[in-house]
Protein backbone atom coordinates (compact mmCIF):
# COMPACT_ATOMS: atom_id res chain seq x y z
CA UNK A 1 0.00 0.00 0.00
CA UNK A 2 1.21 3.51 -0.80
CA UNK A 3 0.09 6.43 1.33
CA UNK A 4 0.34 8.88 -1.58
CA UNK A 5 -1.80 7.96 -4.55
CA UNK A 6 -3.53 9.76 -7.37
CA UNK A 7 -5.71 12.78 -6.45
CA UNK A 8 -9.08 11.69 -5.19
CA UNK A 9 -7.99 8.10 -4.54
CA UNK A 10 -5.72 8.50 -1.49
CA UNK A 11 -6.59 6.06 1.24
CA UNK A 12 -6.35 6.93 4.90
CA UNK A 13 -2.80 6.00 5.96
CA UNK A 14 -2.47 3.67 8.93
CA UNK A 15 0.20 2.48 11.33
CA UNK A 16 -0.49 -1.07 10.22
CA UNK A 17 0.37 -0.17 6.62
CA UNK A 18 3.63 1.49 7.69
CA UNK A 19 4.61 -1.50 9.82
CA UNK A 20 3.81 -3.90 6.98
CA UNK A 21 6.03 -1.97 4.59
CA UNK A 22 8.85 -1.87 7.11
CA UNK A 23 8.65 -5.62 7.62
CA UNK A 24 8.66 -6.17 3.87
CA UNK A 25 11.77 -4.01 3.51
CA UNK A 26 13.55 -5.70 6.40
CA UNK A 27 16.73 -7.69 6.14
CA UNK A 28 17.61 -10.36 8.74
CA UNK A 29 21.30 -9.60 8.28
CA UNK A 30 20.78 -5.87 8.86
CA UNK A 31 18.50 -6.62 11.80
CA UNK A 32 21.22 -8.71 13.43
CA UNK A 33 23.84 -6.03 12.80
CA UNK A 34 21.55 -3.32 14.19
CA UNK A 35 20.79 -5.34 17.32
CA UNK A 36 24.53 -5.55 17.97
CA UNK A 37 25.23 -1.90 17.09
CA UNK A 38 22.47 -0.55 19.31
CA UNK A 39 23.47 -2.75 22.26
CA UNK A 40 20.28 -4.76 22.76
CA UNK A 41 21.83 -7.47 24.94
CA UNK A 42 20.99 -8.07 28.59
CA UNK A 43 22.25 -5.21 30.74
CA UNK A 44 22.99 -2.96 27.76
CA UNK A 45 21.34 0.39 27.10
CA UNK A 46 19.14 -0.93 24.26
CA UNK A 47 18.11 -4.15 25.97
CA UNK A 48 14.89 -5.52 24.52
CA UNK A 49 14.83 -3.31 21.41
CA UNK A 50 13.81 -5.26 18.29
CA UNK A 51 14.93 -4.55 14.72
CA UNK A 52 13.66 -5.76 11.37
CA UNK A 53 16.64 -4.38 9.43
CA UNK A 54 15.52 -1.34 7.43
CA UNK A 55 17.94 1.41 6.45
CA UNK A 56 17.41 5.01 7.57
CA UNK A 57 17.07 6.28 3.96
CA UNK A 58 14.30 3.73 3.41
CA UNK A 59 12.57 4.93 6.56
CA UNK A 60 12.89 8.56 5.47
CA UNK A 61 11.24 7.65 2.18
CA UNK A 62 8.36 6.02 4.07
CA UNK A 63 8.08 9.05 6.35
CA UNK A 64 7.69 11.25 3.29
CA UNK A 65 4.98 9.03 1.80
CA UNK A 66 3.10 8.71 5.09
CA UNK A 67 3.59 12.35 6.08
CA UNK A 68 -0.09 12.88 6.93
CA UNK A 69 -0.34 9.98 9.35
CA UNK A 70 -2.66 11.18 12.14
CA UNK A 71 -1.71 11.26 15.84
CA UNK A 72 -3.68 8.15 16.77
CA UNK A 73 -1.78 6.13 14.17
CA UNK A 74 1.54 7.68 15.14
CA UNK A 75 0.84 6.61 18.73
CA UNK A 76 0.48 3.05 17.53
CA UNK A 77 3.83 3.16 15.76
CA UNK A 78 5.50 4.74 18.78
CA UNK A 79 4.09 1.97 20.94
CA UNK A 80 5.59 -0.72 18.73
CA UNK A 81 8.35 -3.00 19.95
CA UNK A 82 10.01 -2.52 16.54
CA UNK A 83 12.69 0.13 16.53
CA UNK A 84 12.06 1.05 12.90
CA UNK A 85 8.37 1.72 13.61
CA UNK A 86 9.32 4.18 16.31
CA UNK A 87 12.00 5.89 14.23
CA UNK A 88 9.72 6.20 11.21
CA UNK A 89 7.01 7.72 13.41
CA UNK A 90 9.49 10.27 14.74
CA UNK A 91 10.67 11.14 11.24
CA UNK A 92 7.04 11.73 10.31
CA UNK A 93 6.61 13.98 13.35
CA UNK A 94 9.64 16.02 12.33
CA UNK A 95 8.20 16.49 8.82
CA UNK A 96 4.83 17.46 10.26
CA UNK A 97 6.43 19.97 12.60
CA UNK A 98 8.50 21.53 9.83
CA UNK A 99 5.41 22.00 7.65
CA UNK A 100 2.84 22.81 10.32
CA UNK A 101 1.26 26.12 11.30
CA UNK A 102 1.58 27.45 14.84
CA UNK A 103 -1.36 25.42 16.15
CA UNK A 104 -0.08 22.21 14.58
CA UNK A 105 3.41 22.79 15.94
CA UNK A 106 2.07 23.30 19.44
CA UNK A 107 0.11 20.07 19.20
CA UNK A 108 3.08 18.13 17.82
CA UNK A 109 5.47 19.46 20.47
CA UNK A 110 3.07 18.44 23.24
CA UNK A 111 2.51 15.06 21.62
CA UNK A 112 6.26 14.47 21.42
CA UNK A 113 6.71 15.26 25.09
CA UNK A 114 3.82 12.98 26.04
CA UNK A 115 5.28 10.16 23.94
CA UNK A 116 8.90 10.60 25.06
CA UNK A 117 9.11 7.14 26.65
CA UNK A 118 9.08 5.79 23.08
CA UNK A 119 12.15 7.91 22.25
CA UNK A 120 14.37 5.32 23.88
CA UNK A 121 17.56 4.93 21.90
CA UNK A 122 20.20 7.43 20.90
CA UNK A 123 19.30 7.57 17.20
CA UNK A 124 15.65 8.16 18.07
CA UNK A 125 16.63 11.07 20.30
CA UNK A 126 19.13 12.58 17.88
CA UNK A 127 16.78 12.36 14.88
CA UNK A 128 13.95 14.16 16.62
CA UNK A 129 14.74 16.14 19.78
CA UNK A 130 16.41 19.17 18.12
CA UNK A 131 13.82 19.33 15.36
CA UNK A 132 10.67 19.14 17.48
CA UNK A 133 11.28 20.01 21.15
CA UNK A 134 14.33 22.14 20.48
CA UNK A 135 12.84 24.18 17.65
CA UNK A 136 9.62 24.61 19.57
CA UNK A 137 11.46 26.15 22.50
CA UNK A 138 13.43 28.69 20.49
CA UNK A 139 11.13 31.46 21.71
CA UNK A 140 9.59 29.70 24.73
CA UNK A 141 10.49 28.88 28.30
CA UNK A 142 13.04 26.05 28.42
CA UNK A 143 12.56 24.92 32.00
CA UNK A 144 11.22 21.58 30.73
CA UNK A 145 14.67 20.71 29.34
CA UNK A 146 16.37 21.48 32.64
CA UNK A 147 13.82 19.25 34.34
CA UNK A 148 14.50 16.43 31.87
CA UNK A 149 18.24 16.87 32.45
CA UNK A 150 17.63 15.89 36.09
CA UNK A 151 15.57 12.82 35.18
CA UNK A 152 16.62 9.33 36.21
CA UNK A 153 15.82 8.21 32.68
CA UNK A 154 18.86 8.10 30.38
CA UNK A 155 16.90 9.04 27.27
CA UNK A 156 15.16 11.99 28.89
CA UNK A 157 18.55 13.37 29.85
CA UNK A 158 19.80 12.87 26.30
CA UNK A 159 16.70 14.64 24.93
CA UNK A 160 17.48 17.56 27.24
CA UNK A 161 21.00 18.14 25.98
CA UNK A 162 20.55 17.21 22.30
CA UNK A 163 17.44 19.40 21.94
CA UNK A 164 19.67 22.41 22.59
CA UNK A 165 21.28 21.91 19.17
CA UNK A 166 18.40 24.03 17.85
CA UNK A 167 19.47 26.91 20.12
CA UNK A 168 23.15 26.54 19.26
CA UNK A 169 22.36 26.93 15.57
CA UNK A 170 20.77 30.28 16.43
CA UNK A 171 23.87 31.42 18.35
CA UNK A 172 22.22 30.85 21.74
CA UNK A 173 24.49 28.81 24.04
CA UNK A 174 23.27 29.49 27.58
CA UNK A 175 21.00 26.48 27.98
CA UNK A 176 23.49 24.08 26.40
CA UNK A 177 26.19 25.19 28.81
CA UNK A 178 23.87 25.10 31.82
CA UNK A 179 22.57 21.62 30.99
CA UNK A 180 26.07 20.33 30.23
CA UNK A 181 27.07 21.52 33.69
CA UNK A 182 24.12 19.64 35.20
CA UNK A 183 25.38 16.50 33.47
CA UNK A 184 29.02 16.69 34.57
CA UNK A 185 28.50 13.96 37.16
CA UNK A 186 26.35 11.75 34.96
CA UNK A 187 27.52 8.14 34.89
CA UNK A 188 26.25 7.21 31.44
CA UNK A 189 28.69 7.20 28.54
CA UNK A 190 25.89 8.07 26.10
CA UNK A 191 25.29 11.26 28.04
CA UNK A 192 29.00 12.07 28.09
CA UNK A 193 29.08 11.68 24.29
CA UNK A 194 25.96 13.79 23.76
CA UNK A 195 27.11 16.60 26.05
CA UNK A 196 30.58 16.59 24.48
CA UNK A 197 29.02 16.74 21.02
CA UNK A 198 26.85 19.74 21.98
CA UNK A 199 29.79 21.51 23.58
CA UNK A 200 31.80 20.97 20.39
CA UNK A 201 28.93 22.54 18.44
CA UNK A 202 29.04 25.53 20.79
CA UNK A 203 32.76 25.77 20.11
CA UNK A 204 32.16 26.09 16.36
CA UNK A 205 29.96 29.15 16.80
CA UNK A 206 30.98 30.62 20.14
CA UNK A 207 34.60 29.70 20.83
CA UNK A 208 34.97 32.20 23.66
CA UNK A 209 31.97 30.83 25.56
CA UNK A 210 33.19 27.29 24.89
CA UNK A 211 36.67 27.91 26.22
CA UNK A 212 35.34 29.70 29.30
CA UNK A 213 33.29 26.58 30.02
CA UNK A 214 36.36 24.39 29.54
CA UNK A 215 38.50 26.58 31.77
CA UNK A 216 35.96 26.22 34.57
CA UNK A 217 34.96 22.58 34.14
CA UNK A 218 37.56 20.60 32.20
CA UNK A 219 39.15 19.32 35.41
CA UNK A 220 35.98 17.45 36.41
CA UNK A 221 34.51 16.59 33.02
CA UNK A 222 34.18 12.88 32.27
CA UNK A 223 36.97 11.79 29.93
CA UNK A 224 34.59 10.95 27.06
CA UNK A 225 32.71 14.24 27.38
CA UNK A 226 35.91 16.24 27.27
CA UNK A 227 37.38 14.17 24.45
CA UNK A 228 34.27 14.68 22.30
CA UNK A 229 34.15 18.39 23.13
CA UNK A 230 37.75 19.13 22.09
CA UNK A 231 37.90 16.69 19.19
CA UNK A 232 38.57 19.43 16.62
CA UNK A 233 41.34 21.15 18.57
CA UNK A 234 44.96 20.82 17.44
CA UNK A 235 46.75 17.90 19.07
CA UNK A 236 48.81 19.94 21.50
CA UNK A 237 45.77 21.87 22.67
CA UNK A 238 43.82 18.63 23.14
CA UNK A 239 46.66 17.22 25.24
CA UNK A 240 46.73 20.35 27.39
CA UNK A 241 43.03 20.12 28.17
CA UNK A 242 43.14 16.38 28.80
CA UNK A 243 46.00 16.95 31.23
CA UNK A 244 43.76 19.28 33.24
CA UNK A 245 41.50 16.42 34.25
CA UNK A 246 41.71 15.23 37.81
CA UNK A 247 42.88 11.67 38.31
CA UNK A 248 39.94 9.28 38.26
Amino acid sequence: MRAETAPGTMKQPTARAVAAELKALGSPARAKASAWFFKTGAGQYGHGDVFVGVTVPEQRALAKRYAVLPPAELSKLLGSKLHECRLTALLILVRQYERGDDAARERIARFYLAQRKAVNNWDLVDSSAPYVRGRHLLSRDRAVLHKLARSRDLWERRIAIVATLAFIREGDFADTLAIAELLLDDRQDLIHKAAGWMLREVGKRGPDAFERFLAEHAARMPRTMLRYAIEKFPEEKRKRYMAMRRAE
